[in-house]
């Protein structure tokens, strides 16, 4: 099962900043602020800046604590940007720990204008070259552009922010909604208020940001799994004052509308759906086991059954490369995968051998682990739902079917106290002979009762977006067999299972 750790990416896109001061000077400035939850403390945001004469360094940290059924979770991430006096980009990092090993990137501009950048996931170490996106801005430059527009109310423009901790670049809708006062923990100050959208595949993720006169944020709200999620600044001591107790993984579950038996969850399942907020968003996708119809006023039909041709575009190159987190080709991958799958003759039967390694292989399910990489899981046996795909999917890979993570949910009749809930979770889908079909190695076998959100190649960034997404779903009803009466018809039954093949 998934926890949700989504700020670690969208909290970075407050841009927090300073503007700059004179030529010559070293000087550093610090904010700080306090992160809530539902109204309640999950951890806070320090960030410092640094001005010398040549250039601008601003260091964002970011502490949460979170409760998942009963236990700490303890999550944290820094990111670094360098910048010229012309907010021009110098270099980039990030820390992020997610799991036992910090991620970390590392990037610098070479004399070409290219950038060279030092990853390691996993305790894997890998360089690449970057070639800087066109407009893209870091810390500094997102600030100057905010102070600029906070004197045009009702007006709009957009900003290209790059990410350095996933390296993306995100395409930023700011809308310029003018000065009102904010009740902040250390007084009422009149702001600038402007509000971020920015365009995910699942629409759109808001981000209403108040800026003082130099365009600095000092508050901001997001919804995130429909609660709303604040970052105010304040003292030093108001930041780091004690963080109350939210179980964030219960703000995930969606609840069932009726138990889903064993027996019916082999047959094709329809699940009538309606999605909160404006819009007509179509947060589920097509799968070679899923069809998604639209009815319309933000209700939908999602039907769950056996894979078929068809379903879902073929695999295209990446989805067979090693990367940061499939570390597909680090020896002992390979070394592993080759060594599990035998002398097995075909796609399919080198998946289920894998699957039911990937099973027994990860003995201690920890919940206090955010996101690990493949090579950290071979190395840890750790981990829940995330850390069986990504090693499963990276096997895979190494032996040279194609693979992606699926992020969705599915049924549990009973977790964590609660009883006919659905709960965040991640398996993989790997290509075996003309179509996509689904191995959970956490459950042991796929089942109808797995929705799918998304699908990607295992960086946390993909998760992390659609997690969002949870609070807006309702689940109306829930059908099978005879009740199955509308059309489109439903796709057809999962296959059996076998002695050692369940998916």
């Amino acid at each position: 099962m998934r926890r949700l750790t989504a700020l670690l990416v969208l909290v970075p896109t407050l841009c927090l900043a300073w503007p700059a001061g004179h030529a010559g000077e070293t000087a550093a400035d610090t904010i700080w602020m306090s992160v809530l939850l539902g109204g309640r403390k999950i951890g806070y945001l320090q960030v410092e800046r640094r001005y010398d004469a040549d250039r601008i360094t601003t260091v964002q940290t970011l502490a949460l604590e979170l409760n998942r059924t009963g236990r700490p979770l303890k999550l944290g991430s820094t990111s670094r940007s360098v910048e010229s006096l012309d907010a021009e980009p110098l270099g980039f990092g990030a820390s992020t720990r997610l799991s036992a090993i910090d991620s970390t990137v590392d990037g610098r501009r070479l004399e070409d204008g290219r950038f060279q950048v030092d990853s390691s996931v996993g305790g894997q170490d890998r360089q690449e070259m970057l070639e800087w996106p066109r407009g893209a801005l870091l810390a500094e430059g997102q600030r100057r552009a905010m102070a600029a527009a906070s004197r045009k109310a009702g007006s709009s423009y957009t900003m290209r922010e790059f990410d350095p901790a996933s390296r993306h670049v995100m395409e930023v809708r700011m809308d310029v909604l003018g000065d009102e006062k904010v009740v902040l923990p250390d007084g009422v100050r009149t702001l600038s208020h402007q509000r971020q959208v920015l365009g995910l595949a699942h629409g759109d993720q808001v981000i209403d940001l108040w800026l003082d006169e130099r365009g600095i944020p000092r508050k901001g709200l997001l919804s995130l799994v429909g609660r709303p999620l604040e970052m105010l600044a304040c003292s030093r001591e108001c930041a780091l004052a004690p963080n109350q107790d939210v179980d964030m993984f219960r703000a995930a579950m969606v609840d069932s509308p009726r138990r889903l038996p064993a027996n019916w969850r082999a047959t094709p399942l329809r699940y009538r759906v309606r999605i909160l907020g404006p819009g007509d968003d179509r947060l589920f996708i097509d799968t070679g086991e899923q069809r998604v119809t639209a009815l319309g006023k933000g209700q939908w039909l999602v039907d769950v059954g056996g894979a078929r041709p068809g379903g879902q575009a073929p695999p295209q190159p990446e989805d067979s490369k090693a990367n940061a987190w499939l570390q597909s080709d680090a020896p002992a991958i390979r070394q592993l995968a080759a060594r599990v799958v035998g002398n097995a003759g075909s796609d399919r039967a080198k998946m289920r051998r894998l699957r039911s390694f990937v099973s027994d292989y990860i003995t201690d399910h920890g919940l206090d682990v955010g996101y690990a990489s493949a090579l950290e899981v071979l190395h840890s046996r750790q981990g829940d739902c995330t850390e069986y795909a990504v090693l499963l999917a990276a096997l895979a890979r190494a032996e040279g079917i194609p693979a992606r993570i699926v992020s969705g949910m599915v049924y549990a009749d009973r977790y964590a106290g609660i009883s006919r809930v659905f709960v965040p979770h991640e398996w993989v889908q790997a290509w075996v002979g003309d179509h996509w079909e689904s191995y959970d190695a956490a459950l042991r076998r796929f089942d109808a009762t797995h929705l799918a959100l998304s699908s990607s190649d295992g960086d946390p960034w993909h998760f992390f977006a659609a997690s969002r997404l949870f609070g807006r779903i309702r689940i109306d009803t829930a059908m099978s067999g005879s009740d199955l009466i509308d059309t489109p018809a439903p796709l057809g039954p999962i296959a059996p299972a076998t002695a050692g093949g369940e998916r």
